[in-house]
C-alpha cells in the first residue's frame, strides 16, 4: 500500500472516526485505521504508540467541535444551557464514539477549555469556592447521564418498555412513569433536565 509521507493528528483521528461511524467502536483496531488511510498497519505505529493512545485522539477530535464563546451580554443561565447543549451536539454526532469521550475527556484539552468557559460563567453568577466545585460537578454529572442515557438507554427504548408492562399492582408509580416517559422525545428529556438543574442553581444562590 502507499504510504502517505506525514500525516497529522488530525487525519488519524478523522480516519478513526470514519471507521467507527460506519462499522461501530468494536471496529476501531489499528488496522481498520491503517486501511482507511492505504497504509501498511505497522507504518501507523510511527505516529501513535497503541490503540489507547488513538482513541484519546478521537476523543478530543470530537470534543474539539464545542464552540466555548460565551454568548455576550447573556444570563448565565443561558450561557450554561447553550455550553450544555453544544457538548450534546458534538457529542451526538458521533454516537458510537460516545463510550472514548467519556473514557478520555480528561485526557482532552478540548475537555478543559469546556470546563474553563463553564467555570467562567458560574463565577459571572456568583459561585466561589466549595459552592463553584459542587456546582461544576453538578452539571457534568448531569450531562455526561444523559449522554450515556440518550445512546444506551433511551426513554423510547426497550428497557422503558419493558418497564412499562410490570404488574402495576407491584409497581403502580414505575408503571405510571414509563408510560409517560415513552412519550417524552431526547430533546424533551434534555431541555427539560437543563431547566431542573439551572432552577436548582440559581435556588442554591439566592439562599447565600
Amino acid at each position: 500500500m502507499p504510504r502517505p509521507k506525514s500525516l497529522t493528528s488530525s487525519d488519524l483521528a478523522t480516519a478513526a472516526l470514519v471507521v467507527i461511524d460506519r462499522d461501530g467502536l468494536p471496529a476501531l483496531t489499528m488496522r481498520a485505521v491503517a486501511q482507511q488511510l492505504q497504509m501498511a498497519t505497522m507504518a501507523l505505529y510511527r505516529y501513535v504508540s497503541d490503540r489507547e493512545q488513538l482513541e484519546i485522539l478521537v476523543a478530543d477530535t470530537v470534543l474539539d467541535a464545542i464552540d466555548v464563546t460565551l454568548p455576550p451580554d447573556s444570563d448565565w443561565r443561558d450561557q450554561v444551557a447553550v455550553l450544555l447543549d453544544r457538548l450534546r451536539a458534538a457529542v451526538s454526532a458521533h454516537p458510537a464514539a460516545v463510550p472514548l469521550v467519556l473514557r478520555y475527556r480528561q485526557a482532552s484539552p478540548a475537555t478543559m477549555r469546556w470546563i474553563e468557559a463553564m467555570l467562567t460563567a458560574l463565577t459571572t453568577a456568583g459561585f466561589t469556592g466549595r459552592d463553584r466545585v459542587i456546582a461544576q460537578r453538578s452539571i457534568v454529572d448531569f450531562v455526561l447521564g444523559f449522554l450515556q442515557n440518550e445512546h444506551y438507554a433511551a426513554l423510547t427504548g426497550p428497557g422503558t418498555a419493558a418497564i412499562a408492562e410490570l404488574p402495576p399492582t407491584e409497581f403502580p408509580l414505575l408503571v405510571e412513569t414509563a408510560a409517560q416517559a415513552r412519550e417524552l422525545s431526547a430533546d424533551d428529556e434534555f431541555r427539560g433536565g437543563t431547566d431542573l438543574l439551572l432552577l436548582g442553581l440559581a435556588d442554591h444562590l439566592r439562599r447565600q
